[in-house]
């Protein structure tokens, strides 16, 4: 690796590294459904910088490329269907606390 890619490699890891943080602060922390989604969202931004980084340094453009649109894709499902449960978790208890779930039982 040449310096000009360490440093890169280095600058973009400290962001990578305090996405990651914030994502799992936020997911681990928090009750509220739409700030854990939140926090998953960081937390898939955080890999797909990270794999457009490596693409970079590696010289793999083409192939980071392509995996950087299957997971924008993933990342927006699963951001549209987390997002439909906790619409349907605040119909059904009028709030988002993740610890109202435990009411659900059938």
């Amino acid at each position: 690796m040449s310096g000009e890619n360490w440093q890169v490699f280095m600058t973009f890891g400290f962001f990578i590294i305090l996405l990651s943080v914030c994502g799992l602060y936020c997911l681990l922390v928090t009750r509220n459904l739409i700030r854990a989604i939140i926090g998953l969202e960081l937390l898939f931004k955080a890999v797909t910088l990270l794999i457009i980084v490596v693409g970079y340094v590696t010289g793999r453009n083409a192939l980071t490329q392509a995996i950087v649109i299957t997971v924008i894709v993933i990342e927006v499902v699963v951001a549209a269907v987390a997002g439909g449960i906790a619409l349907r978790v605040f119909r059904h208890t009028n709030g988002l606390d993740a610890r109202e779930l435990k009411k659900l039982r059938g």
